[in-house]
């Protein structure tokens, strides 16, 4: 455990935000080797898996619930030096996850047909996408154990374990991705339904060394079946925080698949464009969101030790991090957008999607970080409810007039980002109104105690 109550906030942030974006970005080089690998398929398989991979954004928004819970419960604890409820809401987490990865297994084998009907350009584009949904579902299921076990781990104020397992799992996919998919040294290529398969295999290795760490090197919290009993009380402090982050993520799910079914009639490059777009911008974003989950824990604690001064000199030092961050990251998308989608993807067409989409979605990226600082720190007063009510905001202002856009003579691809660009203004308006005022409502009784 790391006290994170004692010593310079901007230092606290910078510590954990370095091993969180490190383990963020081997994480998301999952996608990335695989959309590698994936693109010499063709442009259906490339649309097909990105489509799949959209997925993963319903995923995060359930594992979401889970994690968010745990780093607030357990960093309050921590605060307040209650080692046995942070325990408890640890074991419960895992409970969680394991019933939570049986419904993902039941929604991805029963619904994917449904899904990919709806968003997939052609037959082709819909067979490749199930064929990498379904073997990726056993990984996608044994997220919520990942996702519990670090997120315990970043209440603590613990990190660095975790960028190490996301290491090690990233270097398993790399080495049987282009085993399993491209055939190398098997002369069997599977294809698409390498890629899931790789991706798998390589989250139950992380899962199996991180429980491992767990059982044999983790004292605070522990992996203890006697509390492994449902305690609803707990599971209503969880939910009640965790839910809300969840449906973050899960509107961030129908923003994506609304995109994809608005451009599907410019056909599966398009679609390609954008699947390797959007994942180079997840890229991108992952300093920002990392400097995001560190505001979590490190507000979270100074929040359960009640001590308000500390709580607002965090979301402070934070948002002027991410501006400045991603600033710099605008300015990158303005020079050499095509460059950075030109890694994945040899095809004009799909190049010409992507840099266009990159160079216009960027004008965001400074409203983007602002958001991710405020969801932070909700995160860290245990009320998620104005994150979502932001994201909600967005979404309705987004999906409704891209969906009318669509249906219009003259419609381009380039309409929805600029629409894009617009809501997320709004989003970042919303954030920062209904951060102060829950700043206002959460911090106000601590200042009151110490006057």
């Amino acid at each position: 455990m790391k006290d994170l109550t004692q010593g310079p906030i901007h230092t606290h942030l910078l510590r954990m935000a370095a091993p969180i974006a490190i383990g963020m970005l081997v994480q998301t080089l999952y996608y990335m080797v695989d959309l590698y690998f994936v693109a010499q398929l063709g442009d259906h398989a490339l649309a097909g898996v990105s489509a799949g991979g959209n997925v993963m954004f319903l995923i995060m928004a359930l594992t979401q619930m889970l994690s968010v819970g745990a780093v607030t419960l357990i960093s309050h604890a921590v605060g307040r030096k209650d080692q046995a409820d942070a325990n408890l809401a640890f074991n419960q987490t895992l409970l969680l996850s394991v019933l939570c990865g049986l419904l993902t297994l039941f929604g991805c084998y029963g619904l994917a047909d449904y899904y990919f009907s709806a968003v997939g350009a052609d037959a082709e584009t819909h067979a490749a996408g199930i064929s990498y949904l379904f073997w990726f579902a056993p990984g996608l299921a044994l997220q919520f154990a990942l996702v519990g076990m670090s997120g315990a781990l970043r209440g603590t104020g613990i990190v660095k374990p975790t960028m190490l397992v996301q290491m090690l799992t990233v270097l398993v996919n790399i080495v049987l991705a282009p085993v399993l998919i491209a055939g190398w040294g098997t002369g069997k290529a599977l294809g698409v339904a390498g890629a899931g398969l790789a991706s798998s295999l390589a989250v139950i290795v992380g899962v199996m060394v991180l429980a491992w760490y767990f059982l044999r090197l983790e004292h605070y919290v522990s992996i203890d079946r006697q509390l492994w009993r449902p305690d609803f009380a707990i599971w209503k402090r969880l939910l009640n925080v965790g839910l809300p982050a969840g449906g973050e993520f899960a509107c961030m799910f129908v923003f994506m698949a609304v995109i994809y079914s608005v451009i599907s009639h410019f056909g599966a490059a398009a679609q390609a464009g954008f699947g390797v777009g959007s994942r180079v911008m997840q890229a991108i974003f992952l300093p920002a969101m990392a400097i995001a989950f560190a505001v979590a824990p490190i507000a979270g604690q100074n929040f359960g030790a009640r001590n308000a001064a500390r709580v607002r000199e965090t979301i402070r030092k934070a948002l002027y991090l991410e501006a400045a961050l991603m600033f710099a990251l605008t300015l990158l998308c303005q020079i050499k957008p095509a460059a950075l989608v030109g890694v994945f993807s040899s095809e004009a067409a799909v190049i010409t999607v992507g840099a266009q989409f990159l160079q216009i979605i960027s004008w965001n990226f400074v409203g983007s970080g602002v958001i991710f600082a405020c969801s932070g720190m909700f995160q860290a007063l245990g009320n998620t409810w104005p994150a979502l009510i932001s994201m909600a905001t967005r979404l309705l202002t987004f999906a409704l007039p891209a969906l009318w856009l669509s249906r219009q003579p003259g419609f381009e691809i380039v309409h929805i980002w600029y629409l894009s660009v617009a809501t997320v203004g709004l989003q970042m308006l919303t954030s920062l109104l209904l951060l102060r005022s829950e700043l206002g409502k959460r911090l106000a009784p601590l200042d009151a105690q110490r006057a």
